[in-house]
């Protein structure tokens, strides 16, 4: 598809989308679709249930394809390689035509039975309906830690609260999806940029169920770079601390030497040498290092924004056949 004429021009509205991006999901994607269907068996209007394979190479293409044959609701877009899940996230916002959008994961540990419950929360006037676990007692300790460590750091750093324990599961009004497609960064945060649009928010709390199939792409290095991408996205922080830490270590080092300076002047008395210089030099080398470091992060983010890439590109892209426009038009808030 050229990316020229991306997204797609709308032709037709629904009452729902859901937008779920998978990646390798080919053990789950039919149970997933079957609770799909029963959750939004009984919503009054249409509904559309967009796929986003974020170049998946085990079988998904082709069952997605055999669930689009048997279901017209079903659209399926394709990138040409794995772009990330931030990048399938955008994708899916851009081509969702619902008044309302749903994103949710591909592995079951969104529950779809929860989707009424989120549409009758936009029905009563919100415009974000956020989904908070209510426990993560089926993660390991060392995960559920840097979780928490995560959020408390960000909403320090951060001047955008970000809610804690809230992933990509949320409901999205017609009016904050046209928001998120405003925001064009490169470097995509989407918790940070679904908390930065505001309007009326609303919480609540689901029991997160286990992966029905496969397994997490997720490895924890990837959580580090994740973490990191939120933190440089959302907060200029790192850079005021790495200032700080300089002007208070030069304080320090000015302080010290006059020290010194006055005790050998005043009283003879020789400075202690070769350990002591060698522990100051490596401290300071080690700032030094830690605050270019810190300074390289920001750089190389500017630099991807610079370069004006496409933020993903596009295999395939095949809509929904039978869903209809309303027969009322969903007012926007």
């Amino acid at each position: 598809m050229n990316m020229r004429t991306w997204p797609p021009a709308p032709e037709r509205t629904c009452l729902l989308s859901i937008v779920l991006p998978l990646f390798n999901e080919e053990a789950v994607l039919p149970m997933l679709h079957q609770r799909l269907l029963a959750a939004v068996a009984d919503v009054a209007g249409a509904v559309e249930i967009v796929y986003v394979d974020d170049g998946s190479s085990d079988g998904s293409p082709e069952i997605l394809k055999r669930l689009r044959a048997g279901c017209s609701m079903v659209s399926v877009l394709r990138f040409s390689r794995n772009f990330g899940k931030e990048q399938a996230i955008t994708a899916g916002l851009q081509i969702a035509r619902g008044a309302a959008v749903i994103v949710m994961d591909s592995d079951l540990q969104h529950p779809p039975e929860m989707i009424p419950a989120m549409l009758q929360a936009w029905r009563d006037g919100a415009d974000v309906v956020n989904m908070r676990r209510r426990s993560r007692a089926d993660e390991s300790w060392l995960k559920r830690q840097a979780a928490r460590g995560f959020y408390r750091a960000i909403n320090r750093l951060s001047d955008m609260p970000i809610p804690e324990d809230v992933g990509d599961f949320r409901l999205f009004s017609r009016r904050a999806v046209d928001a998120l497609n405003q925001l064009q960064e490169r470097n995509r945060f989407m918790k940070g940029l679904f908390a930065w649009i505001g309007y009326r928010q609303v919480t609540l709390d689901f029991d997160c169920g286990e992966r029905a199939a496969g397994y997490s792409k997720w490895r924890f290095r990837q959580l580090w770079q994740f973490a990191i991408e939120g933190i440089t996205a959302f907060s200029v922080a790192p850079l005021k601390v790495a200032t700080k830490v300089g002007l208070t270590c030069a304080l320090l080092s000015f302080a010290l030497g006059l020290s010194f300076f006055v005790r050998a002047l005043a009283f003879g008395d020789p400075v202690p040498g070769f350990p002591t210089l060698i522990v100051v030099v490596l401290m300071l080398g080690g700032l030094q290092m830690l605050a270019i470091g810190v300074l390289g992060e920001y750089i190389g983010r500017l630099s991807l924004e610079s370069k004006r890439r496409p933020l993903f590109l596009i295999e395939s892209y095949e809509p929904a056949t039978a869903y209809v426009p309303l027969l009322q038009p969903v007012s926007e808030r």
